[in-house]
């Protein structure tokens, strides 16, 4: 048996998407987006977004155009979004698909309907919003939506992705 200093199932430099590594060298805050579907709840991490101050305000993000939450989303038309605190690294990694739910994401913590869709119960920092628009780019859809709600409170540091890991700020 030899053990490598690789990932063994990583694709060689050569394969790697150059594109996703300049993406992932951009430090973003991690938001989970919620939206209730045609039958259930779904649920997605996002860190490609921007807020677009005005009257009214607006969020932009591209998400995954074959995840239940883009379904869910063209189906109820509202999202909740969460600001992911670091301590919750787990929960992101669930609804980003990258560690196993047993019992499906939901259950990982507990979660309060709003009108908008469900948020991590004792959310600090969230936004309700409402579909506008959704066009496809590049291998994303590009969502543009109405801010109708926000909460902002004390918490503490947002969590944040970069390089795939979850550094701590200050």
């Amino acid at each position: 048996m030899t053990i490598h200093s690789s990932h063994p199932f990583a694709d060689p430099p050569s394969a790697r998407d150059a594109v996703r590594a300049f993406r992932g060298r951009l430090a973003s805050a991690v938001t989970l987006w919620t939206a209730t579907g045609e039958r259930r709840p779904a649920g997605l991490t996002v860190s490609s977004l921007m807020v677009a101050n005005g009257t009214p305000a607006r969020v932009l993000a591209l998400i995954d155009p074959l995840s239940d939450l883009a379904d869910a989303l063209a189906f109820s038309g509202r999202a909740a979004i969460t600001v992911l605190e670091q301590g919750q690294e787990r929960l992101a990694e669930v609804f980003g698909g990258a560690a196993p739910a047993p019992g499906g994401a939901f259950r990982q913590a507990a979660f309060s309907d709003t009108e908008w869709g469900p948020v991590p119960t004792g959310a600090v920092t969230w936004a309700g919003v409402r579909l506008e628009s959704a066009a496809e780019v590049g291998w994303s859809q590009l969502v543009t939506c109405v801010v109708e709600h926000v909460v902002t409170g004390e918490g503490g540091a947002p969590l944040v992705h970069h390089r795939g890991r979850y550094p701590r700020l200050g």
